[in-house]
């Protein structure tokens, strides 16, 4: 992020990040002064299955889009996914319940864990989920 923001500042520019509503705000899955210490997040208010559609519409190569999502910190082939314990779309699924008011109670066998999961992450990670000034995407982009 030094490097980020010493780039940054010689030209002018913003640092965006590229965290999305479920890393950012659902399971808080990112470093608070590495990846998500940025100017604005562009994307922070998308969902995972929305920020796929955007990627999509605006023509990410799919090789990206197919990536195995990593923070790269390990040194081994170890996924976001493998270290929270649950899928990114099982994550999602998970934070609409919450939103909804459920609570573990509600649910049985996986789904139960994964809201578990979800909401072990959630509450631990409060500490970094302070608002991040976000853009809205255009309709036609989504």
């Amino acid at each position: 992020m030094s490097t980020l923001y010493y780039f940054a500042g010689l030209h002018r520019y913003l640092v965006a990040g590229t965290g999305n509503k479920v890393e950012d705000f659902g399971v808080g899955f990112y470093t608070k002064y590495g990846d998500g210490g940025v100017d604005l997040s562009p994307i922070a208010d998308l969902m995972k299955s929305e920020v796929f559609k955007l990627a999509a519409a605006v023509g990410v190569p799919e090789s990206i889009q197919k990536a195995k999502p990593t923070d790269g910190l390990w040194g081994d082939d170890r996924s976001d996914e493998d270290q929270i314990g649950a899928t990114y779309d099982a994550l999602e699924w998970a934070m609409h319940q919450k939103d909804a008011g459920k609570s573990a109670a509600d649910f049985v066998g996986e789904e139960r864990r994964v809201f578990e999961v979800f909401t072990r992450f959630n509450n631990a990670n409060k500490h970094k989920m302070l608002p991040i000034p976000v853009c809205d995407i255009p309709d036609h982009l989504m």
